[in-house]
């Protein structure tokens, strides 16, 4: 059910603390698993956080279209960092580098916890056309099919997802590898959904087999 368009503002600071534990998760990485110094990629993410956050600290369908375009840059950082370092990862774990296993398993966690937050911040983001739109009546149709809106008479009137409900779709996801209670509607949510899937378990699969060869 549509929001009155009066009443559709959703506070943008949930999805700010999960780019700053990206980051934070980002810059206590090794550097052999980070593009370049650690710090230089969270830095320009900060910059491009802070004034974000200040200046638009609700989306609602009447924000300048630069908020939005601003949006996708950041958390297409936090992917793009993200991605980097699974590649490192990865690239160290195939070609037999050697490393320390705790240090092998600690990298791999962080990884895995920043691709959950991530991909929430990627649902969050684009699901009904962005946060900015959803509920309203110009808003595109569902991409996630979510239990309150299966069974309505549960819920309160007006109920739409907020960024927690897709940080716990990311969460059920990377942990489960195929959706639980909500479902993807549209080929790209289940695209993505695959993709996160498909790098939630190649990080525990390889990292555990490694750091289980280096352990033993």
């Amino acid at each position: 059910m549509d929001l009155p368009a009066a009443e559709h503002r959703e506070p943008r600071w949930p999805a700010s603390l999960a780019v700053v534990a990206a980051l934070l998760l980002y810059v206590t990485l090794p550097q052999r698993f980070t593009l370049g110094p650690p710090w230089v990629l969270p830095v320009l993410e900060i910059a491009l956080l802070v004034p974000l956050t200040i200046r638009a600290p609700y989306r609602h369908p009447g924000e300048a279209r630069l908020i939005r375009i601003a949006s996708l840059v950041l958390i297409g950082g936090v992917n793009l960092m993200n991605v980097a370092s699974l590649v490192l990862l990865l690239h160290v774990v195939l070609t037999g580098a050697p490393i320390d296993g705790h240090t092998l398993i600690l990298s791999g966690v962080r990884i895995w916890l920043t691709l959950i937050l991530a991909f929430s911040l990627v649902y969050w983001e684009l699901d009904r056309g962005g946060p900015a739109v959803r509920g309203h009546p110009d808003a595109l149709e569902p991409d996630f099919l979510f239990p309150q809106m299966a069974t309505p008479e549960l819920h309160q009137p007006y109920w739409m997802p907020a960024f927690v409900d897709y940080l716990y779709l990311s969460f059920t996801n990377a942990t489960a590898f195929s959706p639980t209670d909500a479902l993807p509607l549209t080929p790209w949510a289940k695209v993505l959904m695959l993709v996160e899937s498909l790098a939630a378990i190649t990080t525990v699969i390889v990292v555990a087999g490694r750091a289980v060869n280096i352990l033993v």
